[in-house]
C-alpha cells in the first residue's frame, strides 16, 4: 500500500510542530492531530512540498487566527463533538510524505486520511492563511524529511 495523494482540503492525522515548540529547538510534535492540507506545491526533484494547518480544540487567542470548524463538517470527518477550530496564524511545512505522517496503529496507510473539507470551508480557510503568510503574519515551522 502507498500513501494517499496530498490534494487541497484533505485532513490528515499529523505529529504537528506548533511555531512555539519550534522556536523552543523541538523537532517533533508532541501530539498528533487532524491538519488540513492547504498547499501542495511540485518541486524540481518531483517530490511534493507540503504546509498544513493545525485543527485544535483551544480556541484561538484572536479570532482572526482561526476558523471554527462546524460540527456537521467535524461528523463527516469522524471526529469528536467538541468545538474545535482550524488555525491560520501558522503551520508546518514538509515534503510529503515524510515521517510526520500517522496512521492508526495496525492500520494501512490510507489511516491516515480523516476525508475532505467542504469546498466553501476550504477555500475560506486557505484564502485567510495566504492573506496572513503575504503580510508576513503566518508562523511556520519547516519540517525534516
Amino acid at each position: 500500500m502507498t500513501w494517499p495523494a496530498p490534494r487541497l482540503g484533505l485532513v490528515i492525522r499529523y505529529s504537528y510542530l506548533w511555531t512555539r515548540e519550534a522556536r523552543a529547538g523541538r523537532e517533533e510534535g508532541v501530539k498528533d492531530r487532524p491538519c488540513a492540507i492547504v498547499l501542495a506545491i511540485g518541486t524540481a526533484q518531483e517530490r511534493t512540498r507540503v504546509i498544513v494547518l493545525p485543527i485544535t480544540h483551544t480556541a484561538p487567542q484572536a479570532p482572526d487566527e482561526g476558523v471554527e470548524l462546524p460540527l456537521a463538517v467535524k461528523t463527516r470527518l469522524g471526529l469528536d463533538h467538541e468545538r474545535s477550530w482550524i488555525i491560520v496564524s501558522e503551520g508546518n511545512d514538509f515534503i510529503w510524505p515524510g515521517p510526520d505522517l500517522r496512521p492508526l496503529a495496525g492500520q494501512g496507510l490510507g489511516s491516515v486520511v480523516y476525508g475532505f473539507l467542504p469546498p466553501r470551508l476550504f477555500h475560506a480557510i486557505r484564502s485567510r492563511f495566504l492573506a496572513r503568510a503575504r503580510t508576513g503574519q503566518a508562523g511556520m515551522a519547516k519540517r525534516t524529511e
